[in-house]
This record gives structure tokens, sequence and C-alpha cells, in this order.
């Protein structure tokens, strides 16, 4: 299940992505206009901007801005920032492998379905980007 920091994320990048244009965007007012809880906001902007994906401006006329062209951001990046792994266990992430205890990989089923599940998943998170959350 995608996480409520996820959600709050893509939310946050599909608003500053549908405003790219128009300077740099208030926290309160993402805040304000998609639901999200200011703090809780915060902290997701910050951790966007250690990604590089987002910058700011401090100031009159400051805020958060998209630092990378919304074409160029896949939701699957954004997710695994904010939520880590894309995989639905371990022992299938890419980016986040661990064995599973108890597990023999070679003869296990569920590894093999998932699997396909994760590349399924991924076959479209990663075609998709911030431009496709726009209306």
């Amino acid at each position: 299940m995608l996480s409520k920091k996820s959600q709050y994320a893509l939310k946050a990048l599909s608003y500053l992505a549908e405003h790219k244009d128009q300077g740099p965007v208030l926290i309160s007012e993402i805040a304000h206009l998609k639901n999200i809880p200011i703090k809780f906001l915060e902290n997701i902007l910050l951790e966007l901007k250690k990604a590089n994906i987002l910058d700011s401006k401090k100031g009159k006329g400051g805020g958060y801005f998209l630092k990378q062209n919304p074409e160029d951001v896949s939701l699957a990046k954004v997710i695994r920032i904010s939520n880590g792994p894309i995989a639905l266990i371990p022992c299938v992430s890419l980016n986040f492998y661990e064995k599973c205890e108890n597990c023999n990989e070679d003869h296990c089923g569920l590894h093999d379905v998932l699997i396909e599940v994760r590349d399924a998943s991924l076959a479209i998170l990663e075609k998709k980007t911030l431009l496709d959350l726009t209306d």
C-alpha cells in the first residue's frame, strides 16, 4: 500500500508541476489546497530537496519549486524517496534487497510471483512521470 507520505509527496509535486512556470510556491499554499498537514509537508519537501527534485528560495517571493522538469521525474523515483521499496517483500526489491529469514529463494513460489508483480509495477511507475499527474 502506498504510504500517506508518498501520497502527499506526489500530490505536492503534481501541484508544483502544474505551477512550474509561476515561480516558487509557499508550503502553506500547497498544504491548504492539497489538504496536507503543513508540518508533515515541510519534512516531505525537505526530503525531496535533498534528493535534488526540488529547490527553494527564501524571502519575499520565496517557496519551493521543481528543480527538474516534471517529465524527467518518474513516479518510481518519488515513491522510493518517500516510501522506500516498491517491492512487496524485501527479497525481491531491486534497491532495498534483504534476504528473507527461513526462506529459500530458489524454491519459493511467493518470491517468484512477487518478482512478476514488482516488474509489472515498475514497468508502469518508471514510465509515468510527474507530468502524468497534472490536470
